[in-house]
């Protein structure tokens, strides 16, 4: 019996049940299961997001019309509204927010002073158009 690099070849020279198996077939079905094996593994499933069409700001909104209301919510609201651009109803939650509870987090106060920068460049805009 010769020695191998592979010993499954011995295995399967020596196998009265695969005679007819030689080292290049042996060869192809091992690269042919290799490559379906990871054609197959790189198949990714998709799951989907049932609450991708859910409005949350709206959601929030109902919520502090029933009167529940929290600062949690109110900062929801205001960063939502903050990064959406609409900068008069992000100013009202921060208002809102803000005299509920100390404010403590410095992004909120950034995103504040920047709401509060933008909607008077808007006003001066605004009124600047009205002049011509």
């Amino acid at each position: 019996m010769r020695a191998t690099a592979f010993p499954l070849v011995t295995v399967l020279e020596n196998n009265p049940i695969f005679p007819m198996i030689t080292k290049p077939k042996l060869f192809a079905i091992i690269l042919f299961a290799s490559i379906s094996t990871l054609s197959f593994s790189q198949s990714i499933s998709h799951k989907t997001d049932v609450n991708k069409d859910i409005d949350v700001v709206r959601v929030y909104e109902q919520v502090v019309e029933e009167g529940y209301g929290t600062p949690f919510i109110y900062k929801k609201l205001a960063t939502a509204y903050y990064f959406k651009s609409e900068y008069d109803k992000a100013i009202s939650w921060f208002q809102k927010l803000f005299s509920e509870e100390k404010n403590t987090d410095p992004e909120l106060t950034l995103q504040y002073n920047q709401a509060l920068k933008a909607v008077a460049a808007a006003n001066s805009v605004n009124s600047n158009k009205n002049i011509f």
